[in-house]
């Protein structure tokens, strides 16, 4: 079978990668053996269309470091590519965002299949201002509803969403690979956080704030690490250097990590942190369950699961 897959962030993009990208590349490493599978992907600066981990990458759109520019630039070109050259594939798969308004529920001519891995709502209103946030939000109710094929990540995505009767309907959560758990001898045991540096979306002022409150009550709750990357980068760190020495010189900041040292990380922590406004099917709480750390998450829909399974 020959899948397209629009996928707004790729290995190596400039502006970062999240839980979208890694669970396309997690699925598809598992396939590609089986199937020609090409990723169309927004061009960002140091682009290089080719084969990458067994997938095909094209790369469209306007070459610019403006964020907001590349992704409509982006939602046009990959229109424009799949109304070009769709029919090739058999099926089109489009990671949806209301801010890469590609309107694919016009092409007929091969199924598309739009998958939603979260929701923002009236957030958009909280985080950017009217011009950007108003359009964001609109799109992100009305816009889902002319698709006929979906896959959500988990049934409280599902429900936020207006879906046409008859439609196809199917919930694929994210998992990970089981691990064989291997404590060290580390004496000091931290809190973690493991994601994305994203101040509103994933509610970092709130855990900044909650650990300043925590350390001033009791001198011995363990440092906080923050492992992860991203584009609020220079605000989170702003936030820190207003934090009076006593607390900021607990957090310890451990950048983007993979491989061996995020298995460290996660196996050694004493709880994982997910303080988030709103999310997706956060494969960081599959990573901290398979690693055998509890969790400590907001009490919204979409990650209610962890209560419900005692995860956390």
């Amino acid at each position: 079978m020959k899948i397209l897959h629009l996928l707004y962030e790729s290995d190596g993009d400039y502006f970062g990668i999240g839980g979208v990208g890694v669970r396309a590349y997690k699925i598809y490493e598992r396939l590609c053996d089986r199937h020609d599978i090409t990723l169309l992907c927004k061009k960002y600066p140091g682009a290089i269309d080719g084969v990458k981990k067994g997938l095909g990458h094209i790369h469209v759109g306007k070459e610019t470091e403006n964020f907001t520019l590349t992704l409509l630039s982006y939602a046009c070109a990959a229109r424009r590519y799949v109304f070009e050259k769709g029919e090739a594939y058999d099926v089109i798969v489009e990671e949806f965002s209301p801010a890469v308004p590609t309107f694919l529920n016009t092409f007929r001519k091969r199924p598309v299949l739009l998958q939603v891995q979260g929701y923002t709502g009236l957030q958009y209103l909280l985080k950017y201002n009217p011009f950007y946030s108003v359009p964001l939000y609109l799109l992100e109710k009305a816009r889902p509803y002319f698709y006929k094929n979906y896959v959500f990540v988990s049934e409280a995505t599902k429900k936020r969403f207006r879906i046409r009767r008859n439609s196809t309907v199917k919930i694929i959560p994210n998992g990970v690979d089981l691990v064989e758990v291997k404590k060290s001898d580390l004496k000091n045991r931290y809190i973690l956080y493991l994601g994305r540096l994203d101040v509103h979306n994933k509610g970092l002022d709130i855990l900044i704030e909650g650990f300043k409150k925590l350390v001033k009550n009791n001198n011995s709750v363990p440092n906080l690490v923050i492992a992860g990357d991203g584009r609020d980068r220079d605000r989170f760190y702003s936030l820190l250097k207003e934090l009076p020495s006593v607390v900021s010189e607990r957090i310890e900041l451990a950048g983007w990590v993979e491989g061996e040292q995020k298995s460290f990380l996660l196996q050694n922590a004493e709880l994982l942190v997910m303080p988030s406004r709103y999310e997706s099917h956060p494969i960081v709480a599959m990573e901290a369950a398979s690693s055998g750390i509890p969790i400590v998450a907001s009490d919204i829909g979409e990650l209610r699961f962890i209560g419900e399974n005692r995860m956390g």
